[in-house]
């Protein structure tokens, strides 16, 4: 039995359908979804079609790739597909992360959902991270100062994008400008956007309609990769103390309403 059919039948029962179920979903016979997954015959071209648009799940995946080890929860929605997100383990069946590094950042909006260019990616294991899907990315510039450019920022996969929290710093995988990290303002509701404000004031704010992102990745923690000079931890300390305290002005102000 191929990938392709042995996929077919994991889909399926992933899906909770009998063969009779599914080939009424897709307007075939039963005995051509038994064919396909025994291997007696192949898939035309138009079951493929409505197989894949049936799934949300990219045709060039499901015959690619041997799907019978994800669950459901190995498929994340991209738009208006689901693609493949494998969550790969070590011996001990601890999750591995994926470290995008600087020199294939430019390609990741090419790959980013490509099974092959994710497994390809080189992984370490951080066992004090809490539960979730977690990437590291490479920082480039200083538009988040104090965040140095060269430093890797771990960050967890948000499944609803609409649940983003406001004021908190999210990698954000766009498909015009590929990553970007900011701290995020959730507009959904408002504007159907996101506003990204560096911590650097001497960058622009700017908007982001929803449909132009692809993925959002929530900062969990970050690893510099150089030591901080004297005077950059004094930096440091003033925008902290500054956001500190403009935090405490908002909640000031809600409370005065």
């Amino acid at each position: 039995m191929n990938n392709l059919s042995k996929n077919i039948k994991h889909l399926r029962i992933l899906k909770k359908l009998t063969q009779e179920s599914l080939a009424e979903e897709l307007l075939v016979t039963r005995s051509r979804i038994s064919s396909y997954e025994e291997s007696r015959s192949s898939p035309t071209i138009d079951f493929l079609i409505d197989f894949s648009t049936y799934f949300k799940i990219p045709i060039d995946i499901i015959i690619k790739n041997d799907l019978t080890k994800a669950k459901d929860v190995s498929f994340i929605e991209v738009g208006n597909k689901r693609v493949l997100f494998p969550i790969t383990v070590d011996s001990d069946n601890e999750n591995l992360i994926e470290v995008v590094p600087a020199k294939a950042s430019a390609g990741y909006l090419l790959g980013y959902d490509d099974p092959e260019y994710i497994e390809q990616l080189e992984k370490i294991k951080l066992p004090f991270l809490p539960k979730g899907k977690h990437r590291a990315f490479p920082i480039k510039g200083d538009s988040m100062l104090p965040m140095k450019d060269g430093s890797y920022l771990v960050a967890e996969f948000v499944e609803d994008i609409k649940n983003a929290k406001s004021g908190q710093s999210y990698i954000v995988v766009t498909k015009d400008d590929g990553m970007t990290y900011k701290r995020l303002y959730n507009q959904v509701e408002e504007k159907q956007s996101f506003l990204l404000k560096p911590d650097n004031s001497s960058y622009q704010s700017y908007e982001v309609p929803v449909t132009e992102v692809l993925e959002l990745w929530k900062f969990t923690c970050s690893i510099n990769t150089q030591e901080y000079e004297e005077h950059e931890l004094k930096l440091s300390s003033i925008i902290n103390m500054f956001t500190d305290l403009g935090v405490e002005l908002e909640a000031l102000k809600k409370s005065l309403v």
